[in-house]
């Protein structure tokens, strides 16, 4: 579950962005959140399903005054969860199935918005 991912250059990367509703913690989207993530791993993580590994992150408030061209500019708190596929088509597959539909559905109730944008790869690189 908290293994290492190994992100295969070409793959197609999900980026989520999840914004609780107000007075909701994370600790009340958490269960749900990992139901359905867990149903992503185990229904679509094959070649059939294309799903290669995914992250979730909590925005923590800090700004990068080095990397950012307005490091003032401010943003509400939220989720961010990213997902590297095989293939954009696959994913969309996935999440018209309605056993990711009942998952998404439960998490969808803990917020006030989510938009989920997709990214093709373009460069990768470790340290040498």
């Amino acid at each position: 579950m908290f293994e290492a991912i190994s992100i295969p250059f070409g793959a197609v990367m999900m980026f989520n962005v999840v914004k609780l509703k107000d007075g909701v913690t994370v600790e009340d989207v958490e269960l749900a959140l990992g139901e359905m993530c867990n149903v992503v791993k185990n229904a679509y993580g094959d070649e059939a399903g294309g799903f290669i590994g995914g992250q979730v992150y909590e925005y923590t408030g800090f700004v990068s005054e080095q990397g950012s061209f307005d490091s003032t500019k401010m943003t509400e708190e939220h989720l961010v969860i990213m997902t590297y596929w095989k293939s954009f088509e696959q994913h969309e597959q996935s999440h018209a199935d309605h056993v990711f539909k009942e998952k998404f559905d439960k998490v969808a109730e803990f917020c006030e918005e989510t938009y989920e944008l997709g990214y093709k790869m373009l460069w990768q690189g470790v340290p040498e």
